[in-house]
């Protein structure tokens, strides 16, 4: 295997690791469901997709397609926004509240009629 591959190989996968540490970091830090929600999905996507692709480009240099690692990115790709998608309205549909703040030109001003 070339050193240009191996290189870029190992890039791939140090990008990965760290974005997945950032969705694991972010799984444990945050208070809500709706938060825990978007950090792991995000970045395991990106971090499964950047090993996945790392092991497409060694499987090359070994001199196979890698169909197997491509099919498995698709899959990834697919479903894990469509899961987190399905999740947030499954816990929008049993009112599950939110510990976020409501943002002030969120919330309508009350005029003094309405007192």
């Amino acid at each position: 295997m070339s050193v240009v591959l191996e290189n870029l190989a190992a890039m791939l996968i140090l990008v990965a690791s760290f974005f997945l540490l950032v969705g694991a970091i972010g799984l444990i830090r945050f208070p809500d469901f709706y938060m825990r929600l978007h950090a792991p999905t995000k970045a395991s996507t990106l971090g499964v997709g950047g090993v996945l692709i790392a092991s497409m480009l060694v499987s090359l240099a070994h001199g196979r397609l890698g169909i197997a690692e491509l099919l498995i990115t698709l899959f990834v790709f697919v479903t894990a926004p469509v899961s987190a998608s399905l999740m947030g309205q499954a816990a929008l549909h049993l009112r599950l509240a939110s510990k976020a703040p409501v943002p002030r030109d969120a919330v309508p001003e009350r005029r003094a009629s309405d007192r």
